[in-house]
């Protein structure tokens, strides 16, 4: 029993001394007797009202700063230091000095103030119109052609929107957007797919890419079914330009088109139609560009109904801007008028 009583005795006094280390312990992190979270959250006028006094160390010229009179300065400040559970300043007679967890909270609550601002200041940016980024998804065989129209026409109209141009194949356009990677898309339609809407831009013609010598290179008028016979150089899988213009041979009663050659963009595919490999299509909006690379080249134009390709903007449907991306296609369909193609 003696032993016992020793025991308890000890475990007692191990014990005051644990619970002294740890009183000792809460002050240095700040706490303070009788001072306990209530688990209250803390406001913005509570935050910012210490801000204020943090940075003046006056109650009265905080106050003022932040339009708040002195005594609801003072209570914001008390029941921020109540809703916390610390003493955040040392109170004299004759001035306000910020206790050792004050300085600490002082740089969070200035930062947390500073996020509020820039989430306000964001808010109001996406309220307005044609501000802030646009996500641009453009395929290959539209973005040299088009892109300086385009360019032209958001810097001059639309001076706030930071244009993000992304070109990419359309298969990857379209899992960009439906993923929320990308905001709008400039390429070819028909897509075919739920949950986009196309904003229709302008048709173009194909036109015929030959050699100097080739016997239809030059020509108006050119049959469709002259591409029964044709070497044809097409792009490489994945380009929707092939798939058009293989769809074109298929209605000009092609069955097949063997293809022996290919090119990752049109420059090259271009360049080895300079070079005799054979013949091509190409939309009317990079004739100028592509051809005047080289002095080997003949561009011949089909009889009408010309084979033509529909360029467009995607949006995912519902979209949030879908106001602002239907007024940016009716502006673009202004600005390509100059363009050879026949705006819809």
């Amino acid at each position: 029993m003696v032993a016992q009583g020793a025991l308890i005795r000890e475990i007692a006094r191990v014990g005051r001394v644990d619970r002294r280390w740890l009183s000792v312990r809460a002050i240095n992190r700040g706490k303070f007797p009788g001072k306990q979270s209530n688990g209250k959250q803390p406001s913005l006028a509570q935050l910012r009202a210490f801000a204020a006094v943090a940075e003046h160390l006056h109650f009265r010229d905080a106050a003022a700063a932040i339009g708040m009179s002195q005594p609801a300065l003072s209570g914001a400040v008390a029941a921020l230091e109540e809703a916390l559970g610390v003493q955040l300043l040392e109170r004299t007679t004759r001035k306000v000095l910020l206790s050792p967890a004050g300085e600490r909270l002082a740089v969070r609550v200035r930062a947390v103030l500073g996020e509020v601002e820039a989430l306000l200041e964001e808010a109001e940016a996406v309220k307005a119109p044609f501000t802030g980024a646009l996500r641009l998804g453009v395929i290959p065989t539209v973005a040299p052609y088009l892109l300086p129209t385009l360019i032209a026409l958001v810097h001059e109209k639309y001076p706030d929107l930071d244009l993000q141009v992304h070109e990419e194949q359309t298969s990857s356009l379209l899992e960009g957007l439906a993923a929320g990677r990308l905001d709008l898309l400039l390429l070819a339609v028909p897509l075919g797919m739920p949950g986009v809407t196309e904003l229709p831009l302008f048709d173009e013609d194909f036109v015929l890419v030959t050699p100097l010598d080739h016997w239809l290179g030059g020509r108006e008028g050119i049959p469709r079914e002259a591409l029964k016979e044709l070497n044809l150089l097409l792009l490489d899988e994945g380009h929707c330009l092939r798939d058009q213009a293989l769809d074109i041979c298929r209605e000009a009663g092609r069955a097949d088109a063997p293809v022996t050659t290919t090119a990752a963009g049109l420059s090259t595919l271009v360049q080895l139609v300079a070079g005799g490999l054979g013949v091509t299509l190409l939309p009317r909006t990079a004739v100028r560009v592509e051809t005047s690379r080289s002095n080997q080249l003949l561009t011949g134009y089909f009889a009408d109904p010309a084979p033509t390709r529909r360029v467009a903007l995607a949006m995912r449907a519902g979209a949030a801007r879908a106001a602002e991306y239907e007024e940016l296609a009716e502006a673009l369909r202004g600005a390509v008028r100059p363009l050879p193609v026949r705006v819809v």
